[in-house]
């Protein structure tokens, strides 16, 4: 339809109108896939940690002894374990289903809590004990911790008649953000004889190990903006803003916090605030100096 009493919009910039709409709109879509494509990939990758599979009881007539893994306290190298006897048997009471003889189980090397007991005439359950995982916590998040070969004697009766029955140590549990493997050696180093240890290994999976990089990403980008944005006001080629003041602050605040929520929770004085969080810190302390350089020219 003409136009009545004005011009026509030139074409150009309508095209220039359209142009930038469609900016805006394509810059809108790219955020949207960018972060649906993250959360997707963090779920899939955290999908992919790996948990003991359930334990192989094998028959009535064998001895278990069932570690349940619970938690990891990488700093004291120590895992918590939930520890329970499945006994053959000859050894529980079938009608009742408990213990016809007092059980104690001792581990090969020995847990904090010495030989677990369970008493006559009362259903196993399970003891609550600590055993070594060797690791170091220094280099998170590539860390990794190992048990020695657990191995497992069962005590049998009571007193100075108590008798050794070799056991099977099978484990199973899953702890959040690790991959848990466990491996049989075969022969043990028991006081009874020979049976079936295990270790087991545990390593951070990917899926946390993504996010603790994209973590470290965010406390270098920081430092970056800041020394640009002072060296540009220093160098007079921006004007000089009072208000950033608040803004160099509140970065250098958030650093400790940001390295704080580090899944896994590095201990202090690890290679991760040897080689980023105290750069960082130093950058934006300069960046400050600079900034405040600035000021001073500016208010001369």
């Amino acid at each position: 339809m003409p136009w009545v009493g004005a011009e026509a919009p030139p074409k150009s910039a309508s095209r220039s109108r359209r142009r930038r709409i469609a900016i805006r709109v394509g810059t809108i879509v790219i955020v949207l896939l960018v972060y649906a494509g993250s959360l997707v990939s963090y779920y899939l990758l955290s999908g992919s940690q790996r948990a003991l599979g359930p334990p192989n009881l094998g028959y009535s007539h064998d001895t278990i002894v069932l570690v349940t893994l619970q938690s990891i306290h990488t700093v004291d190298n120590r895992v918590d374990v939930k520890v329970l006897v499945v006994p053959d048997e000859t050894l529980m009471d079938q009608r009742l289903q408990v213990l016809n003889t007092d059980i104690s189980v001792r581990f090969y090397p020995p847990n904090t809590l010495g030989d677990l007991q369970y008493p006559k005439g009362q259903a196993p359950a399970e003891v609550t004990t600590t055993l070594v995982a060797r690791g170091d916590a220094d280099t998170w998040p590539f860390d990794s911790y190992s048990t020695d070969a657990l191995g497992a004697d069962v005590l049998v009766g009571s007193g100075d008649t108590r008798q050794f029955v070799n056991a099977r140590v099978e484990a199973t549990g899953a702890l959040d953000g690790w991959n848990i493997s466990s491996a049989h050696s075969g022969s043990s180093s028991q006081a009874s004889g020979t049976g079936d240890n295990a270790t087991i290994t545990l390593r951070r999976a990917l899926g946390p190990l993504v996010f603790d990089l994209g973590l470290c990403l965010v406390l270098i980008t920081l430092p970056v903006l800041a020394l640009w944005v002072s060296i540009e006001m220093i160098r007079g080629r921006k004007k000089f803003l009072p208000p950033y003041s608040t803004w160099y602050a509140g970065m250098l605040f958030a650093i400790v916090p940001l390295r704080n929520i580090l899944p896994g929770a590095p201990p202090p004085g690890a290679w991760i605030d040897q080689a980023i969080v105290l750069w960082v810190l130093i950058a934006l302390v300069a960046a400050m100096v600079i900034y405040f350089v600035a000021w001073y020219r500016q208010s001369e």
